[in-house]
């Protein structure tokens, strides 16, 4: 069984020991009170203690980590208190993500994590092995070991089938370059996307800009003169643009760093990808284990013509582990182009939508205009009994923005249903188009609401292994006809099953030729084998 690099103990125990450092220095705070010299000496005494201490359990975890790839499994072994071994088919392997910062890429090493099919989390973490070892490992794992290996086999062969398997990694002519991402497109995708995370970054930076002291960042001979309320409402308005525009700065920056040198790549039937600035990604994403395509086309990227493209496997969408973040497998790029390498990926063929019926856009329309009617109700409540809001009707004229909504809403609404495929299309802001393969579809779902009932509409859901994902729910064809949907329903099932049988076919096809194959080799062997008799 092999070990984990030698400078993995140092990278973890740097870690280790800040953070139990930090945990005995708080320690020592709270029973040391006092500033005198004996106080501070037992304070420092124990933040070393703690530092000594995680570098102590890094050394014995780095002692006790084994792991070793054999032809079916991936066993691990690890625990410094308590031992744990596990063993991961290689058949249920389903992503191999690689993660390095800069020091790790200054020290040749990278961390390994390993995810398999049903769950979102990473089931096994080497932190950290050598960067040939890992590119080993993400391929032998991928692609399975050596089903002809046995405890039997000398050394010379085991030592070929591993320069074969690292050289498989490396850049070749088998490798097709499919997307990298271009300066204008990283541009585009940094001033336009807003992180999660960047508001809490932002509040912080905007913090450190003002010395703590927000009066500092004030146009305090703009507010002079105005009366109490007025000057209440511009502070808070003053606060909440600095507090926007240090989070899209942010934002921007995460961006740029998070998806700099994007770039993926094809090698037989996976995809790899990688990206990174300060921190280094790269993954793979089975092509046969692929369940929805997706495209996205986010305003304002679709006024520029561009759209993302994502890829959900079997029990994994991208997005969902936080090993990887908002993972696509291409970020941003002409929408012409996202198209091809979709359809490159499954052929789907050209997008005709059906669109819902005209009843489910009047049904939008009323629903956006009880939204204004909640909305002018809590302005009159608010202008009842306060003085902050004085012309609460103003508010009404939202009202004549609803018709408008609706057809946008009802527009970008659809679905398709083809011979191989079901397409589905929804949202304004964020529209997605769905591509299922029939053959992936677990489940086909017919709901109607209460309010979906009262005007004869039902949605259709085709349900596939990755029903969770960052890009929505699954592919769903929305407030169709009630009957359309029984019949959409009946059609999805009854195509799920001829393409069930036609995989069947081809395996059995293909089997057979491979048994045919084989035979023909070993009449060959044997014949060669008779003639050296001879």
């Amino acid at each position: 069984m092999k070990k984990l690099h030698p400078a993995s103990v140092a990278v973890r125990s740097l870690s280790r020991s800040l953070n139990t450092g930090f945990v005995f220095f708080v320690i020592g705070v709270i029973v040391s009170p006092g500033g005198n010299g004996m106080n501070l000496l037992s304070v420092f005494g124990l933040v070393l203690f703690g530092v000594v201490t995680g570098i102590v359990y890094e050394f014995a975890y780095y002692q006790r980590f084994r792991y070793e790839l054999t032809a079916d499994t991936f066993d691990v072994t690890s625990g410094v208190i308590s031992r744990r071994d596990r063993e991961l088919p290689l058949g249920r392997v389903q992503n191999v993500d690689i993660r390095q910062n800069v020091i790790e890429r200054l020290l040749g090493i990278a961390a390994v994590h390993i995810e398999t099919a049903g769950g979102g989390e990473t089931e096994v973490s080497l932190q950290y092995v050598d960067e040939s070892e890992a590119r080993h490992l993400r391929r032998q794992l991928r692609g399975g070991a050596s089903p002809e290996r046995t405890e039997g086999d000398d050394d010379e062969a085991l030592e070929d089938e591993v320069d074969a398997a690292d050289s498989a990694v490396e850049p070749s002519e088998d490798e097709e370059i499919l997307f990298e991402i271009e300066p204008r497109e990283l541009a585009i995708l940094s001033v336009f996307t807003i992180d999660p995370g960047a508001s809490v970054l932002g509040g912080i930076a905007l913090s450190f800009a003002s010395g703590f002291d927000p009066e500092t960042l004030l146009p305090t001979d703009r507010i002079a003169g105005l009366p109490g309320p007025a000057t209440g409402i511009f502070l808070l308005a003053w606060g909440l643009l600095l507090f926007v525009l240090a989070a899209w700065i942010v934002s921007a920056i995460l961006t740029f760093t998070r998806y700099y040198g994007f770039r993926l790549t094809r090698v037989d039937d996976e995809l790899y990808y990688e990206r990174g600035l300060l921190q280094r990604y790269s993954g793979t994403i089975p092509l046969d284990k692929v369940q929805t395509l997706t495209i996205s086309e986010s305003i304002p990227f679709r006024w520029f013509g561009y759209a993302a493209l994502g890829v959900e496997t079997a029990g994994y969408a991208p997005g969902q582990s936080g090993s990887r973040g908002t993972e696509s497998a291409i970020p941003l790029a002409d929408a012409d182009r996202v198209v091809a390498l979709a359809r490159a990926i499954e052929p789907f063929g050209p997008v005709d939508l059906e669109s819902p019926p005209r009843r489910a856009r009047e049904r939008y329309a009323v629903r956006y205009l009880l939204v204004v009617a909640a909305i002018v109700g809590s302005a009159y409540a608010v202008a009842r009994y306060t003085a902050v809001v004085r012309q609460w009707y103003v508010l009404a004229v939202l009202a004549v923005l609803a018709p408008f909504a609706a057809h946008l809403k009802w527009s970008n609404r659809g679905y398709c249903v083809g011979d191989r495929y079901f397409l589905t299309r929804a949202g304004f802001w964020r529209r997605t188009t769905k591509i299922v393969p029939y053959y992936r579809v677990q489940a086909v779902l017919h709901e109607a609401t209460i309010f979906q009932r009262r005007r004869r509409l039902a949605s259709v859901t085709a349900d596939t292994a990755s029903s969770a994902s960052f890009f929505g729910r699954a592919a769903t064809a929305h407030d169709v006809d009630t009957d359309r949907g029984l019949e959409l329903q009946a059609i999805i099932e009854e195509r799920l099953q001829d393409r069930l049988r036609a995989r069947q076919r081809q395996r059995t096809v293909g089997r057979w030729f491979q048994e045919a194959s084989d035979d023909e080799s070993a009449d060959e062997d044997a014949s060669v084998d008779r003639d050296d008799e001879r």
